[in-house]
């Protein structure tokens, strides 16, 4: 009878380490959803006549740093799930067609890649290990939070500049 309750006891256990790890994966995605959506509304409360603002010369403009965000998105996703990025490295920031519609359209799609990539993730795949930028070693869900903050980063730094175009800025999205 002690081995048994041991044997249940183990299986409960080991039960709530799945349920714990799946809602890893679970709250991975929605976080990445959210951003998602997040910005989505900062494109959106851009003017269009914003998207080629830049603060300063030397700055990027307000399309280069969403088309930038994209490209670390694609980089971080690919490199965590390993499928191919259809955009190559720095690529979606030298578009030549820096129109809102056509940001949106690359920036949005950019997320879809990483989403689409976290979906097909299981629990034990966040534990791999993965090396970025052929030097910095972390498990996939600590790249994956590295790729997250990249974008809040360069996504935060554009409320100034929707402020300087004269709109503003979508509040902030925390849930």
């Amino acid at each position: 009878m002690k081995k048994f309750n041991l044997l249940l006891s183990l299986l409960f256990v080991l039960g709530l380490f799945q349920a714990n790890a799946q809602t890893s994966v679970d709250e991975t995605l929605k976080e990445w959803e959210r951003a998602k959506a997040y910005t989505k509304e900062y494109l959106d409360a851009m003017p269009e006549s914003g998207y080629a603002l830049k603060p300063t010369p030397e700055m990027r403009s307000f399309a280069e740093q969403m088309l930038h965000l994209t490209d670390a998105n694609y980089t971080f996703g690919s490199a965590v799930t390993g499928e191919k990025s259809p955009v190559g490295r720095g690529e979606s920031e030298k578009a030549t067609d820096k129109s809102k519609e056509n940001v949106t359209k690359l920036v949005l799609a950019g997320y879809d890649f990483v989403i689409n990539g976290i979906k097909k993730m299981t629990p034990a795949q966040l534990s791999e290990k993965v090396k970025l930028f052929d030097r910095f070693e972390m498990t996939k869900a600590t790249a994956l939070g590295k790729g997250f903050e990249h974008q809040t980063h360069h996504r935060g730094q554009t409320t100034v500049y929707i402020r300087l175009a004269g709109a503003k800025p979508p509040q902030e999205k925390l849930f």
